[in-house]
């Protein structure tokens, strides 16, 4: 079975439950409160942002070469501003996209 990444997000939808007492969001899933994704889905939400990671190298290397003198940086800020626009993935989610992509492109 695959390993996920430990850098990987736990808990990429973080839940806001209004009120003045602490409060835990959690899910019951076959009798047991689970906060965050289980490790199934969180295999699944890597899976997914590892695929898109390795699609956007393309965009990302087509968009370094036709404006050279914009940095690597740039670059991967544009790469994320359109990945928000799209909604694929959380917030937390797309950081780590970026920084993957950044490792796989050796930037």
């Amino acid at each position: 079975m695959t390993k996920v990444p430990d850098d990987f997000p736990h808990d990429v939808a973080p839940a806001a439950l209004a009120g003045a007492q602490p409060k835990l969001a959690a899910r019951m899933i076959d009798g047991q409160f689970v906060v965050g994704l289980t490790e199934e889905e969180r295999l699944d939400r890597w899976q997914i942002c590892e695929d898109l990671a390795l699609q956007l190298m393309v965009p990302a290397r087509k968009d370094a070469a036709k404006y050279p003198q914009k940095t690597h940086d740039v670059v991967l800020g544009r790469i994320g501003d359109a990945i928000v626009g799209k909604d694929w993935c959380s917030v937390v989610e797309m950081n780590w996209i970026i920084a993957r992509l950044r490792e796989l492109l050796r930037w």
